[in-house]
């Protein structure tokens, strides 16, 4: 597992490269800015956090996601499905900080994971927690156990296609108060318009039921 961690955390990384993330901000935020998209990111100042983005409705939203990343200023990594990493393909997610994810596998992502925050000197980690673009009620819960167990926050993103503005909020530190918690994470969100409304179900539709 220490080996999968320090292969993880050695890889060759966009970030590596100041210059190039300049370059790329101005590119990708202008050009979104000339469709009509707005940025919203107060960086925060923790080095270490897990970035939950939603609503996850369409394959763009990794490219409305992207510029959020760069203006993190931080060194940050993805879980994509591993299916995706294929030939050059899987070369460049990996460079841009992808980590493959084979859903059906048994091994232990979590403390895989707890382990690479644990070593890094500073590291974002991206996840849906919806873990599909087809409407769920229920979140995946791995990002909240990797943060609680590493000791950082949860930082939730947000990519609302109605206002066509991408932003983040506050910082969330997990109280270990599971149910809880997850109410306080979701109920944001259920201000937010998503791409297709259909694939998203909000988190007071849920207390309605």
């Amino acid at each position: 597992m220490m080996q999968a961690a320090d292969t993880l955390r050695n890889a060759p990384n966009i970030f590596d490269h100041p210059w190039i993330i300049r370059l790329l901000e101005r590119i990708a935020l202008p050009l979104l800015k000339w469709r009509g998209w707005t940025h919203h990111v107060d960086a925060p100042s923790e080095k270490k956090y897990v970035l939950i983005v939603a609503p996850h409705t369409s394959n763009w939203d990794f490219l409305l996601m992207f510029p959020v990343g760069l203006l993190l200023k931080r060194r940050v990594k993805f879980m994509i499905k591993h299916s995706v990493f294929i030939g050059p393909v899987g070369s460049v997610l990996r460079w841009l900080g992808g980590i493959p994810v084979e859903r059906s596998s048994r091994h232990n992502f979590v403390q895989q994971l707890v382990d690479e925050f644990e070593q890094a000197e500073e590291m974002v980690l991206i996840i849906a927690p919806e873990g599909t673009r087809s409407p769920v009620p229920e979140w995946k819960r791995g990002f909240y156990h990797i943060a609680r167990e590493a000791g950082v926050p949860i930082v939730r993103c947000y990519l609302d296609t109605g206002r066509r503005r991408a932003g983040i909020w506050a910082p969330f530190y997990p109280t270990g108060q599971v149910e809880a918690d997850m109410k306080k994470l979701r109920a944001d969100y259920d201000q937010v318009i998503p791409r297709f409304p259909e694939n998203f179900i909000r988190s007071d539709a849920l207390e309605n039921r």
